[in-house]
Protein backbone atom coordinates (compact mmCIF):
# COMPACT_ATOMS: atom_id res chain seq x y z
CA UNK A 1 0.00 0.00 0.00
CA UNK A 2 1.22 3.20 -1.09
CA UNK A 3 2.11 5.90 1.64
CA UNK A 4 -0.08 8.74 2.06
CA UNK A 5 1.94 11.94 2.24
CA UNK A 6 1.42 14.14 5.19
CA UNK A 7 -0.42 17.30 4.38
CA UNK A 8 0.71 20.28 6.28
CA UNK A 9 -1.28 23.56 6.58
CA UNK A 10 0.41 27.12 7.86
CA UNK A 11 -0.02 28.19 11.73
CA UNK A 12 -1.89 31.82 10.27
CA UNK A 13 -2.70 33.54 7.61
CA UNK A 14 -0.26 36.29 5.85
CA UNK A 15 -0.56 39.38 8.24
CA UNK A 16 -1.34 42.48 5.69
CA UNK A 17 1.93 44.77 5.70
CA UNK A 18 1.80 47.11 8.80
CA UNK A 19 3.34 50.23 8.28
CA UNK A 20 4.17 53.61 10.95
CA UNK A 21 3.64 57.34 9.24
CA UNK A 22 7.64 57.36 9.38
CA UNK A 23 8.94 54.35 7.80
CA UNK A 24 6.18 54.98 4.47
CA UNK A 25 7.77 58.43 4.14
CA UNK A 26 10.68 56.90 4.32
CA UNK A 27 10.17 53.80 1.62
CA UNK A 28 9.48 57.87 -0.88
CA UNK A 29 12.47 59.16 0.08
CA UNK A 30 14.30 58.26 -3.28
CA UNK A 31 11.30 59.27 -4.78
CA UNK A 32 11.29 62.69 -3.66
CA UNK A 33 15.05 63.17 -4.28
CA UNK A 34 14.03 62.22 -7.66
CA UNK A 35 11.46 64.89 -7.99
CA UNK A 36 13.60 67.10 -6.36
CA UNK A 37 16.38 66.76 -9.60
CA UNK A 38 13.93 66.87 -12.16
CA UNK A 39 12.22 70.25 -10.24
CA UNK A 40 15.80 71.76 -11.02
CA UNK A 41 16.34 70.99 -13.87
CA UNK A 42 12.53 71.78 -14.90
CA UNK A 43 13.12 75.52 -13.30
CA UNK A 44 16.44 76.09 -14.79
CA UNK A 45 14.09 75.38 -18.27
CA UNK A 46 11.96 77.81 -17.29
CA UNK A 47 14.51 80.34 -18.14
CA UNK A 48 14.21 79.81 -21.74
CA UNK A 49 11.30 82.25 -22.77
CA UNK A 50 13.42 85.09 -20.60
CA UNK A 51 16.46 84.19 -22.32
CA UNK A 52 14.84 83.58 -25.80
CA UNK A 53 13.11 87.49 -25.72
CA UNK A 54 16.22 88.77 -24.70
CA UNK A 55 17.98 87.41 -27.50
CA UNK A 56 15.50 88.09 -30.01
CA UNK A 57 15.32 91.88 -29.41
CA UNK A 58 18.86 92.37 -28.86
CA UNK A 59 20.45 90.23 -31.45
CA UNK A 60 18.05 88.73 -33.52
CA UNK A 61 16.02 92.39 -34.48
CA UNK A 62 19.06 94.89 -34.32
CA UNK A 63 20.98 92.21 -36.96
CA UNK A 64 17.64 91.16 -39.17
CA UNK A 65 19.31 87.65 -39.04
CA UNK A 66 16.45 85.45 -40.51
CA UNK A 67 19.31 82.08 -39.61
CA UNK A 68 19.75 83.39 -35.96
CA UNK A 69 16.15 83.77 -35.34
CA UNK A 70 15.37 80.10 -36.71
CA UNK A 71 18.42 79.17 -35.00
CA UNK A 72 17.02 80.14 -31.44
CA UNK A 73 13.45 79.14 -32.65
CA UNK A 74 14.32 75.85 -32.89
CA UNK A 75 16.43 75.44 -29.73
CA UNK A 76 13.96 77.25 -27.34
CA UNK A 77 10.93 74.50 -28.76
CA UNK A 78 13.38 71.89 -27.53
CA UNK A 79 13.66 73.15 -24.49
CA UNK A 80 9.93 73.59 -24.13
CA UNK A 81 9.39 69.86 -25.06
CA UNK A 82 12.26 68.54 -22.56
CA UNK A 83 10.42 70.99 -19.85
CA UNK A 84 7.10 69.31 -20.68
CA UNK A 85 8.18 66.09 -20.44
CA UNK A 86 9.66 66.72 -16.75
CA UNK A 87 6.74 68.06 -16.03
CA UNK A 88 4.95 65.24 -16.57
CA UNK A 89 7.11 62.72 -15.40
CA UNK A 90 6.78 64.47 -12.44
CA UNK A 91 3.26 64.66 -12.07
CA UNK A 92 3.40 61.06 -12.44
CA UNK A 93 5.73 60.34 -9.93
CA UNK A 94 4.03 62.07 -7.43
CA UNK A 95 0.89 60.41 -8.39
CA UNK A 96 2.80 56.98 -7.60
CA UNK A 97 4.10 58.32 -4.09
CA UNK A 98 0.64 58.95 -2.87
CA UNK A 99 -0.56 55.47 -3.76
CA UNK A 100 2.94 54.19 -2.06
CA UNK A 101 2.02 55.54 0.92
CA UNK A 102 -1.58 54.80 0.70
CA UNK A 103 -0.43 51.15 -0.13
CA UNK A 104 1.65 51.24 2.83
CA UNK A 105 -0.84 52.14 5.22
CA UNK A 106 -3.88 51.11 4.81
CA UNK A 107 -3.63 48.03 6.58
CA UNK A 108 -2.34 49.62 9.37
CA UNK A 109 -5.12 52.18 9.24
CA UNK A 110 -7.83 49.61 8.80
CA UNK A 111 -6.53 47.66 11.36
CA UNK A 112 -6.91 50.60 14.22
CA UNK A 113 -10.57 51.63 12.87
CA UNK A 114 -11.25 48.33 13.42
CA UNK A 115 -9.52 48.15 16.82
CA UNK A 116 -10.12 51.68 18.32
CA UNK A 117 -13.76 51.23 19.28
CA UNK A 118 -12.64 48.07 21.41
CA UNK A 119 -10.67 50.25 23.46
CA UNK A 120 -12.46 53.76 23.50
CA UNK A 121 -15.43 55.23 21.77
CA UNK A 122 -14.33 57.07 18.66
CA UNK A 123 -15.11 60.41 18.19
CA UNK A 124 -17.23 61.04 15.25
CA UNK A 125 -18.66 57.91 12.85
CA UNK A 126 -14.82 56.47 13.56
CA UNK A 127 -13.92 56.43 9.67
CA UNK A 128 -11.95 59.62 10.32
CA UNK A 129 -8.46 58.13 10.04
CA UNK A 130 -9.31 56.60 6.13
CA UNK A 131 -10.50 60.31 4.94
CA UNK A 132 -7.28 61.39 6.59
CA UNK A 133 -5.50 58.73 4.19
CA UNK A 134 -7.41 59.97 0.98
CA UNK A 135 -6.55 63.54 2.10
CA UNK A 136 -2.79 63.00 2.36
CA UNK A 137 -2.61 60.71 -0.82
CA UNK A 138 -4.84 63.38 -2.49
CA UNK A 139 -2.44 66.03 -1.73
CA UNK A 140 0.73 64.40 -2.86
CA UNK A 141 -1.07 63.54 -6.60
CA UNK A 142 -1.92 67.40 -6.85
CA UNK A 143 -0.31 70.51 -7.49
CA UNK A 144 0.87 71.21 -4.09
CA UNK A 145 3.95 69.21 -3.78
CA UNK A 146 5.67 70.74 -7.09
CA UNK A 147 4.45 74.28 -5.72
CA UNK A 148 6.66 73.37 -2.97
CA UNK A 149 9.20 72.45 -4.10
CA UNK A 150 9.51 75.22 -6.69
CA UNK A 151 9.69 77.63 -3.52
CA UNK A 152 13.51 77.74 -3.05
CA UNK A 153 14.52 78.26 -6.29
CA UNK A 154 12.96 81.77 -6.06
CA UNK A 155 16.35 83.09 -5.00
CA UNK A 156 17.47 81.76 -8.34
CA UNK A 157 15.04 84.00 -10.38
CA UNK A 158 15.81 87.25 -8.19
CA UNK A 159 19.47 86.74 -8.90
CA UNK A 160 19.08 87.31 -12.43
CA UNK A 161 16.74 89.76 -12.25
CA UNK A 162 19.10 91.98 -10.24
CA UNK A 163 21.78 91.17 -13.00
CA UNK A 164 19.68 92.39 -15.63
CA UNK A 165 19.31 96.11 -13.84
CA UNK A 166 19.04 96.75 -9.59
CA UNK A 167 16.06 98.35 -9.36
CA UNK A 168 14.82 95.38 -11.60
CA UNK A 169 16.01 93.06 -8.78
CA UNK A 170 14.78 95.59 -5.77
CA UNK A 171 11.30 95.04 -8.02
CA UNK A 172 11.28 91.14 -7.81
CA UNK A 173 12.36 91.02 -4.44
CA UNK A 174 9.25 93.75 -2.93
CA UNK A 175 6.60 91.06 -4.72
CA UNK A 176 8.13 88.28 -3.53
CA UNK A 177 8.41 89.89 0.17
CA UNK A 178 4.47 90.42 -0.72
CA UNK A 179 3.44 87.07 -1.62
CA UNK A 180 5.20 85.73 0.80
CA UNK A 181 3.24 87.97 3.66
CA UNK A 182 0.18 86.81 2.03
CA UNK A 183 1.35 83.28 2.72
CA UNK A 184 1.91 83.50 6.20
CA UNK A 185 -0.91 85.20 6.74
CA UNK A 186 -3.04 82.53 5.01
CA UNK A 187 -1.05 79.81 7.44
CA UNK A 188 -2.07 81.99 10.55
CA UNK A 189 -5.75 82.69 8.81
CA UNK A 190 -7.25 79.48 7.80
CA UNK A 191 -5.37 76.82 10.45
CA UNK A 192 -7.98 77.69 12.86
CA UNK A 193 -11.49 77.39 10.77
CA UNK A 194 -9.42 74.47 8.92
CA UNK A 195 -9.24 72.30 12.58
CA UNK A 196 -13.21 73.55 13.44
CA UNK A 197 -14.57 72.34 9.77
CA UNK A 198 -13.22 69.04 10.22
CA UNK A 199 -14.57 68.75 13.81
CA UNK A 200 -18.06 70.03 12.83
CA UNK A 201 -17.75 67.56 9.32
CA UNK A 202 -17.33 64.80 12.13
CA UNK A 203 -19.80 65.38 14.28
CA UNK A 204 -22.32 65.88 11.17
CA UNK A 205 -21.53 62.27 9.68
CA UNK A 206 -21.43 60.67 13.49
CA UNK A 207 -25.14 62.25 13.69
CA UNK A 208 -26.13 60.67 10.08
CA UNK A 209 -24.36 57.38 10.78
CA UNK A 210 -26.36 56.85 14.36
CA UNK A 211 -29.84 58.16 12.91
CA UNK A 212 -29.19 55.45 9.53
CA UNK A 213 -28.52 52.66 12.62
CA UNK A 214 -31.17 53.97 14.37
CA UNK A 215 -33.98 54.48 11.86
CA UNK A 216 -36.53 52.48 12.68
CA UNK A 217 -36.39 53.41 16.50
CA UNK A 218 -36.86 57.06 15.31
CA UNK A 219 -39.75 56.50 13.34
CA UNK A 220 -41.37 54.42 15.50
CA UNK A 221 -40.63 57.31 18.50
CA UNK A 222 -41.46 60.03 16.04
CA UNK A 223 -38.25 61.67 16.53
CA UNK A 224 -37.98 62.21 13.06
CA UNK A 225 -38.60 65.91 13.24
CA UNK A 226 -36.10 66.34 15.92
CA UNK A 227 -33.35 64.59 14.39
CA UNK A 228 -33.83 66.61 11.32
CA UNK A 229 -33.57 69.97 12.99
CA UNK A 230 -30.43 68.64 14.65
CA UNK A 231 -29.26 67.52 11.35
CA UNK A 232 -30.36 70.75 9.71
CA UNK A 233 -28.21 72.72 12.41
CA UNK A 234 -25.21 70.53 12.43
CA UNK A 235 -24.85 71.17 8.63
CA UNK A 236 -25.38 74.74 8.95
CA UNK A 237 -22.52 75.27 11.20
CA UNK A 238 -20.29 72.79 9.13
CA UNK A 239 -21.08 74.99 5.91
CA UNK A 240 -21.01 78.41 7.57
CA UNK A 241 -17.14 76.80 8.84
CA UNK A 242 -16.01 75.26 5.29
CA UNK A 243 -17.37 78.85 3.60
CA UNK A 244 -15.42 80.90 6.01
CA UNK A 245 -12.18 78.47 5.13
CA UNK A 246 -12.81 79.03 1.45
CA UNK A 247 -13.22 82.96 1.91
CA UNK A 248 -10.19 83.07 3.52
CA UNK A 249 -8.04 80.93 1.18
CA UNK A 250 -9.82 82.16 -1.83
CA UNK A 251 -9.86 85.97 -0.64
CA UNK A 252 -5.73 86.01 -0.47
CA UNK A 253 -5.64 83.86 -3.83
CA UNK A 254 -7.33 86.70 -5.71
CA UNK A 255 -5.36 89.41 -4.19
CA UNK A 256 -1.68 87.26 -4.83
CA UNK A 257 -2.76 87.46 -8.56
CA UNK A 258 -3.66 90.63 -8.72
CA UNK A 259 -0.55 91.70 -7.09
CA UNK A 260 1.78 89.39 -9.12
CA UNK A 261 -0.11 90.66 -12.39
CA UNK A 262 0.72 94.16 -11.23
CA UNK A 263 4.08 93.86 -10.22
CA UNK A 264 4.67 92.03 -13.72
CA UNK A 265 2.87 95.43 -15.61
CA UNK A 266 5.25 97.41 -13.15
CA UNK A 267 8.47 95.81 -13.79
CA UNK A 268 7.50 96.55 -18.24
CA UNK A 269 7.14 100.05 -17.07
CA UNK A 270 10.46 99.99 -14.98
CA UNK A 271 12.45 98.44 -18.16
CA UNK A 272 10.86 100.94 -20.75
CA UNK A 273 11.97 103.84 -17.80
CA UNK A 274 15.57 102.34 -17.82
CA UNK A 275 15.72 101.84 -21.41
CA UNK A 276 15.01 105.34 -22.25
CA UNK A 277 17.46 106.49 -19.79
CA UNK A 278 19.94 104.34 -21.55
CA UNK A 279 20.64 102.01 -18.69
CA UNK A 280 18.96 98.67 -20.30
CA UNK A 281 18.89 97.17 -23.62
CA UNK A 282 14.79 96.72 -25.03
CA UNK A 283 15.24 93.11 -24.09
CA UNK A 284 15.67 92.97 -20.92
CA UNK A 285 12.06 94.97 -20.73
CA UNK A 286 10.40 91.36 -21.90
CA UNK A 287 12.62 89.23 -20.46
CA UNK A 288 12.35 90.99 -16.96
CA UNK A 289 8.91 90.89 -16.67
CA UNK A 290 8.70 86.84 -17.59
CA UNK A 291 11.32 85.82 -15.14
CA UNK A 292 9.21 88.21 -12.44
CA UNK A 293 6.28 86.16 -13.03
CA UNK A 294 7.96 83.29 -13.50
CA UNK A 295 10.16 83.91 -9.60
CA UNK A 296 6.41 84.62 -8.15
CA UNK A 297 4.03 82.22 -9.92
CA UNK A 298 4.97 79.41 -7.12
CA UNK A 299 4.38 81.82 -4.15
CA UNK A 300 0.51 82.22 -5.97
CA UNK A 301 0.46 78.16 -6.60
CA UNK A 302 1.20 78.04 -3.16
CA UNK A 303 -1.44 79.99 -1.84
CA UNK A 304 -3.71 78.52 -4.53
CA UNK A 305 -3.12 74.98 -2.51
CA UNK A 306 -2.69 76.26 1.03
CA UNK A 307 -6.12 74.29 2.22
CA UNK A 308 -4.71 71.19 0.79
CA UNK A 309 -1.63 71.53 2.31
CA UNK A 310 -3.06 72.33 5.88
CA UNK A 311 -5.55 69.83 5.59
CA UNK A 312 -2.76 67.03 4.97
CA UNK A 313 -0.84 68.11 7.61
CA UNK A 314 -3.45 68.08 10.10
CA UNK A 315 -4.61 64.38 8.82
CA UNK A 316 -0.57 63.57 9.15
CA UNK A 317 -0.88 64.38 12.95
CA UNK A 318 -3.92 62.97 13.43
CA UNK A 319 -2.96 59.47 12.09
CA UNK A 320 0.56 59.86 14.15
CA UNK A 321 -1.29 60.47 17.20
CA UNK A 322 -3.54 57.75 16.53
CA UNK A 323 -1.14 55.06 15.59
CA UNK A 324 1.64 56.05 18.35
CA UNK A 325 -1.40 55.42 21.10
CA UNK A 326 -2.28 52.28 19.11
CA UNK A 327 0.76 49.80 18.34
CA UNK A 328 -0.08 46.98 15.88
CA UNK A 329 -1.79 43.78 16.95
CA UNK A 330 0.38 40.96 16.66
CA UNK A 331 -1.26 38.59 18.90
CA UNK A 332 -2.83 36.40 16.48
CA UNK A 333 -4.61 33.15 17.57
CA UNK A 334 -1.99 30.41 15.45
CA UNK A 335 -3.51 27.07 14.34
CA UNK A 336 -1.93 24.23 15.37
CA UNK A 337 -0.68 22.00 12.54
CA UNK A 338 -2.32 18.88 11.86
CA UNK A 339 -0.28 15.39 13.11
CA UNK A 340 1.26 13.55 9.99
CA UNK A 341 -0.11 10.66 9.14
CA UNK A 342 2.09 7.43 10.20
CA UNK A 343 3.08 5.23 7.12
CA UNK A 344 2.63 1.77 7.54
CA UNK A 345 5.53 -0.47 6.48
CA UNK A 346 5.63 -2.97 3.89
CA UNK A 347 5.52 -6.28 6.28
CA UNK A 348 2.67 -4.44 8.09
CA UNK A 349 0.47 -3.72 4.74
CA UNK A 350 1.50 -7.73 3.82
CA UNK A 351 0.15 -8.93 7.23
CA UNK A 352 -2.84 -6.80 6.74
CA UNK A 353 -3.72 -7.73 3.27
CA UNK A 354 -3.62 -11.52 4.48
CA UNK A 355 -6.18 -11.25 7.48
CA UNK A 356 -8.48 -9.48 5.32
CA UNK A 357 -7.96 -12.78 2.70
CA UNK A 358 -8.40 -14.52 6.02
CA UNK A 359 -11.76 -13.15 6.85
CA UNK A 360 -12.80 -13.42 3.39
CA UNK A 361 -12.74 -17.14 3.46
CA UNK A 362 -14.23 -17.94 6.64
CA UNK A 363 -13.19 -19.49 10.23
CA UNK A 364 -11.04 -22.57 8.79
CA UNK A 365 -12.60 -26.18 8.42
CA UNK A 366 -11.30 -29.03 10.99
Amino acid sequence: MSSVPSARMPNAAPSPRLETLGAAIGHARSAFVGVGLMTAAINILYLTGSFYMLEVYDRVIPSRSVPTLVGLSVLALAMYGFQGMLDLVRGRVLIRIGASLDASLSGRIYEAVTRLPLRARPAGDGLLPLRDLDQMRQFLSGPGPGALFDLPWIPLYLGICFAFHPWIGVAALCGAAMLVALTLLTELRTRGPARETVALAQGRNALADASRRNAEVIHAMGMRGRIGALWADANDRYMASQQRTADVGGGIGAISKVARTALQSGVLGLGAFLVINGQATAGIIIASSLLVSRALAPVELTIANWKGFVGARQSWRRLRDMLAALPPDDQRMALPAPAATRRRSPGRARTCRRRWARSRRGPARP
